[in-house]
């Protein structure tokens, strides 16, 4: 059940966000878009009410469980930055706001973007940690939270892989392709 009601705070988040740019660029309602904008924040409140109620039931904790950690981790960190994405576009296509910038494909802006982009994933990492711990401390149970404990593994191997594909480009930056054409 947990799983599903997850599938549905996804679908819900990019619901609210959807409907809040139709509003402000389509419909010209600009309070309205920013009210439903504001409130993807409660998706993620409802998703913790959830899982707390689900492993205060006595249910094990699962990876479901566990990705419930992630989505708030990962939404929290990487919210604000989606919806100002699909703002810029919105933008652009409804409401003749300027190109949307690209990100860097070379060079140090590419490594900083790259970097930043890691340092969100820390971010969300660090949330989702404490969830996970939390959930951990909350059910009290080795036995029903090795989930919980193999995902914070599982992340902390993923977080550290990223950490060397991202920093990579500092050391050794993307130089821009030559291309030479033949008369």
């Amino acid at each position: 059940m947990i799983t599903a009601f997850i599938i549905g705070c996804e679908i819900s988040f990019w619901l609210f966000v959807l409907t809040g740019l139709i509003s402000r660029y389509i419909f010209r309602q600009k309070k309205i878009g920013a009210l439903l904008l504001y409130c993807t924040p409660l998706i993620d409140l409802a998703l913790v009410i959830a899982t707390i109620v689900d492993l205060r039931g006595g249910a094990e904790a699962t990876f479901a469980h566990s990705l419930a950690a992630i989505y708030i981790g990962v939404s929290i960190a990487f919210g604000h930055k989606m919806i100002q994405w699909a703002d810029e576009r919105f933008s652009y296509r409804f409401a003749g706001g300027s190109i949307p910038d690209r990100k860097p494909k070379y060079g140090q802006a590419h490594a900083r973007y790259e970097r930043m982009g890691w340092l969100h994933h820390l971010l969300a990492w660090v949330i989702g940690i404490l969830v996970l711990y939390g959930m951990i401390l909350m059910v009290g149970d080795e036995v029903r939270t090795v989930n919980l404990l193999d995902t914070i593994r599982y992340w902390s191997i993923i977080l550290g892989i990223d950490f060397l594909i991202s920093f990579r480009y500092t050391l050794w930056p993307r130089a821009e392709k030559v291309t030479t054409k033949l008369k």
